[in-house]
């Protein structure tokens, strides 16, 4: 179970638009064994999830370290995980966070609240971040080696970087 990966798939669930199930598949375009098994309660549910989910990473932002580990806590006693070995691959013995009878949304709150939880013990609780872009809002998880990173992706880092030299470029003209 690569945990990283999984706190970063959080960040992408939580700036997901899932207005619908189709909204969700395509949020699951890599992962098309799951495609069938989506339902309208796995939208509802996520979209729930979103809600509580996205005071951690502002927690986090703000440095709040005990308030990123009381949400998380609260969140993994709302929505208990339930962790096993997986041997669909019996070379690559893995772990899960959901058992075989869990619903898609089960299955992507499990995936997400330990990854989260996982990157909060390794490397800190300041890790996950709100996009600084004026015009974006979403979030990111910040696995950079000195804790640098303020864009969520290098569109806004770009586009941030442009405006401040045109805005430089502007009060030097004037």
């Amino acid at each position: 179970m690569d945990f990283i990966r999984y706190a970063e798939a959080s960040a992408a669930l939580l700036n997901a638009d899932l207005a619908d199930p189709d909204a969700l598949v395509a949020h699951l375009a890599d992962r098309s064994w799951l495609h069938a098994s989506v339902t309208p309660g796995d939208v509802a549910a996520l979209q729930e999830f979103q809600v509580e989910l996205r005071p951690v990473f502002e927690a986090s932002e703000a440095g709040e370290v005990p308030v990123v580990v009381s949400h998380l806590n609260d969140l993994l006693a709302l929505h208990p995980v339930t962790p096993m070995i997986s041997d669909h691959d019996p070379s690559h013995l893995h772990m899960h966070v959901a058992n075989r009878s869990a619903s898609v949304a089960e299955l992507l709150i499990g995936e997400s609240l330990m990854g989260l939880a996982t990157l909060v013990c390794d490397l800190g609780a300041t890790r996950l971040g709100v996009c600084h872009a004026s015009s974006c809002d979403n979030v990111f998880v910040d696995t950079s080696p000195n804790q640098s990173r303020r864009y969520c992706s290098d569109r806004c880092s770009s586009r941030a970087n442009v405006a401040a030299y045109r805005a430089r470029q502007k009060a030097a003209a004037s």
